[in-house]
Formats: structure tokens, sequence, C-alpha cells
């Protein structure tokens, strides 16, 4: 198997694949494993160019299926490099990311694109010490909740840093982690403390996890230290189907929530959030995903702003290859400029060959979206997003509705 890699990707990431590479080479090395996600398309606004994407200014998601803009991957290798006579395991793991908006020649760089390595690191784990807990260090994904219908990660500890991951004792999994940075997007490296205990069995089939993130005041004289908390429910067996409930609280930099937020506010800045999600396979033929998003952001400059999202994706299969698959959202912010609103719609006629469920890839899917959206959402879309779906200089130009159909294809393994 062979796998090429653009030039920026190869020079920014060589220390992390020669470390890689050696480790595959090791005699000692034992299962190697290749995983992944790959999604990919075309499509069109309207027969008007290429397809344009619907998210409302001030949402920090979108509904996706049907409305995804970009050809994406994520390659990862995992590579046990020994077992030690303990049973423990060390092993290194490798991960590029790929991303290229439509519209544009895959390059994977520039104004349009992207490669990195979202992951490389190391972990020791299964150690009897820790009571067949882990140590870590590296840039890694770490203890990620999403929605996947919006690819909403609402509490999401990945970072570049070092921790020791479920450490059991009495009944319970105790994890920490330091970390510098949290993201791509985050341009300073800041302190960042994470700490969770997971495992409370509080009713039968049900969870408690909870977390703190604590981040430091860096060296300047305009910024903050801040912290969140989260508090999370996860309950087998409901009504059908599984269910989670999250709540989170966050002030100053811990406004951010699921990441490191902006260090220049102070304490009097307040985020709060509700996230419910229920997912359900009713028969072997009928699946999908529902969510309620809710949050607050209180800012003392007058900028406060709500967002609520509700929505969900069904699929039925009529055959065991042939999937119907719809999905309706409604996202809605109350900010100091009015109320902005955006509907969203989407038909996708779906091959499977993996089978019925849900959950079942790969997918190629033929789609039709249908968005409307209010004049705040386009007055606030043409003031931060000029050029974008819903604003004024956007494909679908003064209207406030519009389509995209074409074809995408999903596979994750």
């Amino acid at each position: 198997m062979k796998i090429s890699l653009s030039p920026q990707l190869s020079q920014r990431s060589a220390p992390y694949l020669v470390a890689l590479a050696l480790g595959l080479a090791l005699p000692q090395a034992q299962a190697l494993e290749f995983t992944g996600y790959v999604r990919s398309g075309a499509g069109s606004a309207d027969g008007n160019g290429s397809q344009s994407c619907f998210q409302l200014p001030g949402a920090q998601s979108k509904y996706r299926l049907g409305n995804e803009c970009e050809q994406y991957s994520e390659l990862d290798l995992r590579q046990d490099l020994l077992t030690l006579d303990d049973g423990s395991v060390v092993s290194v793991e490798g991960m590029a990311q790929l991303y290229n908006a439509y519209g544009h020649t895959p390059e994977f760089t520039g104004e349009h694109g992207f490669s990195r390595m979202s992951q490389a690191f190391v972990e020791w784990s299964k150690v009897p010490a820790l009571n067949n807990g882990s140590l870590w260090a590296g840039r890694r994904y770490y203890k990620r909740n999403d929605i996947h219908i919006s690819d909403f990660f609402y509490w999401n500890q990945s970072a570049t840093g070092a921790g020791i991951e479920d450490f059991e004792l009495g009944g319970l999994k105790y994890s920490y982690a330091f970390s510098r940075k949290d993201s791509l997007w985050q341009e300073d490296y800041i302190n960042r403390h994470d700490f969770n205990v997971a495992g409370f069995k509080v009713n039968p089939g049900g969870e408690l996890e909870f977390g703190l993130s604590y981040i430091d005041k860096p060296d300047s004289t305009d910024a903050h230290s801040g912290w969140a908390l989260t508090a999370q429910h996860k309950q087998n067996e409901f009504l059908g189907g599984s269910n989670t409930l999250a709540l989170q609280y966050g002030r100053g930099p811990g406004a951010g929530l699921g990441y490191t937020g902006d260090v220049t506010l102070d304490s009097d800045n307040k985020s709060y959030r509700l996230v419910e999600i229920y997912n359900w396979q009713a028969t072997p033929r009928w699946g999908g995903q529902a969510q309620f998003v809710y949050q607050k952001d209180v800012r003392p400059d007058g900028s406060d702003q709500d967002w609520l999202s509700v929505g969900g994706r069904t699929s039925y299969a009529f055959t065991e290859q042939f999937k119907l698959v719809g999905e309706l959202g409604h996202d809605q912010v109350d900010a100091a400029d009015g109320t902005r609103k955006l509907s969203k719609f989407t038909v996708a006629p779906t091959w499977s060959p993996a089978g019925q469920d849900f959950w079942a890839r790969p997918e190629i899917r033929l789609y039709y979206t249908y968005a409307s959206w209010n004049q705040a959402a386009q007055r606030a879309a043409s003031e931060l997003a000029a050029g974008s779906a819903l604003s004024d200089s956007g494909a679908f130009g003064s209207a406030r509705h519009g389509s995209n159909f074409g074809v995408q294809v999903e596979y994750w393994w």
C-alpha cells in the first residue's frame, strides 16, 4: 500500500513520520492498525456554480447531510511497538488530515485547503500500576464528544500535551491532561489542565462523568485565567436506543466550553450549554439521531447571544442495500442585531453496501437540500461572512432561500 501526501504535509510532519516508520521496523512490532475516514463528492447551488453550504452566523455547527462543501479525509496508523512482561503495551499513532473546499484543485494547501498531522503521539497502555490506565504524550484526539449529524464537538479535550488516562480506583476512572494547544486554530500556546472522573453508576444502564478544565492566565497584561465544568449522563436502552445529556458552564476563557476560549475575557463573561442527543435503531431497517442544543453567552459589553439548535436525521432501508435518508434542522440565534433563523431540509436516496443500519458505511448518496433564512440572518452573514450562502453576495444573491443538489460518498473503517 502506498499513500502519497502533499509536500506541505511531508515537510511539517517529517519527524513524526520518521518516528512512525522506525516503530514499524522494530522486530518487536506487533499489530498494525489502519483506520480512517473519507467523505468526497460534488454539488451545485441551484445549478449556478459550486455548492454553497448553509450555516447560520453565530451557530457553532450546521446540519451535515447534503450540506458539506469539502473533500475531507483522515488516515490513521497505529502500531504496537512492544508488549512488556506485565501485559502493558507501548504504541505509536499518527494521523494525516486532508481538507479541500469544493470547486478548487485538491492540493490540500493554501487558502482553500490544508494538510497536517492531526495526531502524532506515543501511548503506554494497560499499565498495571495505573490499574490498566494509560500514559500518553504528543498530539492526539482525546476524549472527544460530538453530535454526528451536525459534527458538533461540544466537549473536546484533544490537545498537544501529555496525560494519565483512565486510572481506575474504587470503581471510577480518573484522567488528567496537561496541554498547550488544543487545535490547529489556536494561535498562541496556553496552559490548560483537564481533569475527568467517569464511571458513576447512578441508575441501571446509566453512567455519569464529570470534567473540569482550567486555563492558566498567559503572560499578557490583558489576559485572564478561566475554567469550565461539564457533567454528562449516558443512558443505554432508552426508548429503543441510547441517550446523552450534557450540561456545561464556563467563565472567562473557559467560556469556550469544549475548547480554550478567548483569554482576553474576564470572569464576568459566562457561557451555559445544554446538549441532548438521542440515537435509535428501532428496527433493523429504521434508525436515526436527534439533537437539541441550547447555549447562552453572557458578555458584559452587551454582545450577549443565545443559540438554539433542534433537528434530526433518519434512515429507512427498503432493501438490504438501499436506504432513504432525510434530515431536518433549525438553528436560531438571538443577538444584539436581531433574531437570526435558518431552517434546512435534505432528502437523500442512498446506496449502502454495508447493510441497513443507520451507522452502516460506506454510503453513496444522491441528495437535494433546501434552506430558508430570515432577513436578520442575511444581514449578519453579509456583515460577518460576505460571499457565504446566506449573504446577499453569495450564491443565492438577495433571495432568502436556496437549494443544493449533488452526490457524496462517506466511509469510515
